[in-house]
């Protein structure tokens, strides 16, 4: 798989993959998760704009993933990342997160931070074999306490939550 920027044409595309993604989470019974929409375009735009946004693509430069990214208290912060089951398990994710430290090492950013499901299998534990460590609640960052609190007002609560880093 090559990682490369996304193209503004695309943006509709990362929906439909994100939209893919989520069905497996009704297999683990979190159907208000696989049925949430995806992000916004506007959000989506953003993140392209502001050189935050890469896709994994085929071998027909079609894409099959997606990470995009936000700055957060000096760190980059994934937003989001979403790989279609079709090309799942096959590094891909990993490699949109490896993408991501390049770019905040070029940045001179110290960590990645995400938020996350904590007993989701391809979630926390999975990032925790990317890198990330868990944060205790009085290591969050001010950002971070503002995601959370977003994320709560949107009822992610209902599941229990993290927040992770992966030192650079």
């Amino acid at each position: 798989m090559r990682i490369r920027a996304v193209r503004p044409d695309e943006l509709p595309l990362l929906q439909d993959i994100e939209r893919a993604a989520g069905k497996s989470f009704h297999d683990i019974g979190m159907p208000e998760i696989a049925d949430d929409e995806p992000l916004p375009l506007g959000q989506l735009t953003r993140c392209q704009e502001a050189g935050l946004a890469w896709v994994a693509v085929d071998d027909t430069d079609f894409p099959v993933a997606y990470l995009i990214a936000e700055r957060v208290d000096g760190n980059l912060h994934v937003e989001q990342v979403s790989v279609h089951p079709g090309s799942a398990r096959r590094g891909v994710g990993r490699l949109l997160l490896d993408r991501l430290a390049d770019q905040a090492t070029s940045q001179g950013a110290a960590a990645l931070t995400l938020t996350t499901f904590t007993e989701v299998p391809w979630n926390a534990p999975y990032y925790a074999r990317c890198g990330f460590r868990l944060l205790d609640d009085d290591q969050l960052t001010p950002g971070l306490r503002r995601i959370r609190e977003r994320e709560a007002a949107h009822g992610l609560d209902r599941w229990s939550r993290c927040c992770m880093l992966r030192t650079l």
